[in-house]
């Protein structure tokens, strides 16, 4: 299939805000039909998720209010990179620890995806957290984290009634589910 008739290119780089998370854009781009336009976007450089699973098959979920939908969530930990060459890795264990005080033995490559493409450049890497060892959560000074062990059955449940609606915590807790039952099926 051909895809080179659907590129944009950038002619314009024009930053509009630059804050301490995030940064907004609006640049001027060529379309396929050689016309010109103006994406805004949200330019972001990318997060890092945990799913921490104990030995018990609970998970080590996160509840925080989350300011722009009004509303306490419970989440995986997660936390944003600092540039786009943080190490992954490093950043995931650093948010594991921060958040919920748990050290893992093995993080392993779940997903890679994007939250928002048609507004923001966001890419959000979700790892997989066992061999856990508990230790002192140390969130930052504005995040105010009350960490919970949930059974995985009950969080699935969770995401079919809508009382999780945070996306990387689906996804997560959906790829782990299809990882385990493709596993299953190759033994």
């Amino acid at each position: 299939m051909e895809h080179k008739t659907l590129f944009e290119k950038q002619l314009k780089l024009r930053k509009i805000f630059s804050g301490k998370a995030v940064n907004f854009r609006a640049d001027v781009i060529r379309l396929p039909d050689g016309k010109t336009a103006t994406r805004e976007f949200l330019d972001h450089p990318g997060a890092v998720a945990v799913l921490p699973v104990l030995e018990n098959g609970e998970i080590v979920m996160v509840r925080q209010y989350r300011y722009p939908v009004q509303e306490v969530t419970l989440e995986i930990p997660a936390g944003k990179l600092h540039s786009k060459n943080d190490p992954l890795h490093a950043r995931a264990r650093a948010e594991l620890r921060e958040e919920t005080g748990y050290t893992a033995a093995r993080l392993e490559k779940l997903s890679a995806f994007w939250p928002t493409s048609a507004f923001s450049n966001e890419v959000l890497h979700v790892y997989l957290a066992t061999g856990l060892k508990a230790g002192a959560a140390a969130p930052d000074e504005d995040e105010f984290i009350n960490v919970e062990h949930i059974a995985f059955k009950k969080a699935f449940g969770l995401i079919k009634t809508g009382k999780i609606k945070d996306a990387k915590t689906i996804i997560a807790i959906q790829a782990f589910a299809l990882r385990n039952s493709t596993r299953a099926k190759e033994n």
